[in-house]
């Protein structure tokens, strides 16, 4: 099981850090524009803020772009929460059907290993990758006040990138899941499901009827602009975020080790 778990990270170190780098990196240049933006951005924050459906949706209804901290919630919290959710999804989508669709099978199910050791492996090697691209991203981010000489809200800082990584794992599950019942690699379906899980947010902080049911989503307990803000955590969301991880990885457990497996 070691050798598996190596293996695979070994594989995706490099996607690991294509991404990490590139969503910290676009995360780390926004937070250095701000400085000569920022006369600007002091004009524009009124209008931003008073322009109804579309503050709501950005959060800039709630925060001022004009502060530091407003503009890191409602411009990096926008890039990092769509490129970590697309990367989780992409590489927990590839982990258990890739085996089958690049005919690896013949090896890996001939190791002394059971399936369900096999499938413990790889949920670890995800974790792993997640926790890194949120660990990165993070260190990059805190670079980019510390360079400006800004104040780095800790507290919301941290609580934001925590739930950053519950909400990648949460898509990486569900992923992971189909990843297990499928026999070749849903890449598409799964950057499809974490941008429908982004539009159903942006959506509901539109519309009243569907705001009600925000929780479903796993945005709803990782906006930015909300936990900048001091806003009340959506306990709903991190209960129904931790549940249905839970039973995407106990699906993945049960499917694989009963299904029938080409090599």
């Amino acid at each position: 099981m070691k050798k598996i778990f190596l293996k695979e990270l070994k594989m995706n170190l490099k996607t690991l850090l294509i991404w990490s780098l590139s969503v910290g990196g676009i995360g780390l240049a926004c937070i250095l524009l701000y400085s000569s933006m920022e006369g600007e951005i002091k004009e524009m924050a009124d209008a931003f803020s008073n322009m109804g459906t579309f503050s709501d949706a950005f959060g800039m209804s709630t925060l001022s772009i004009a502060t530091i901290k407003g503009y890191f919630a409602t411009e990096v919290g926008a890039v990092h929460g769509l490129g970590g959710s697309m990367f989780a999804a992409m590489i927990a989508a590839s982990m258990l059907s890739k085996e089958e669709e690049l005919h690896t099978g013949e090896f890996i199910y001939s190791m002394p290993v059971s399936r369900k050791r096999i499938v413990f492996a790889k949920a670890l090697c995800i974790s792993v990758m997640v926790f890194s691209f949120t660990v990165i991203c993070s260190i990059l981010y805190a670079c980019g006040f510390v360079a400006l000489g800004e104040e780095l809200p800790v507290q919301e800082f941290v609580t934001y990138m925590g739930m950053q990584f519950l909400m990648d794992m949460e898509i990486a599950a569900v992923c992971f899941g189909i990843s297990a019942a499928s026999s070749k690699t849903k890449t598409g379906s799964a950057l499809g499901c974490a941008l429908m899980c982004y539009a159903y947010d942006v959506i509901g902080r539109v519309v009243p009827d569907v705001k009600e049911y925000l929780f479903i989503g796993p945005f709803s307990y990782s906006n930015a602009s909300e936990i900048f803000s001091g806003a009340d955590m959506c306990t709903k969301g991190i209960i129904v975020g931790i549940v249905i991880t839970t039973l995407s990885v106990l699906f993945a457990f049960w499917y694989y080790d009963k299904r029938d497996l080409a090599s």
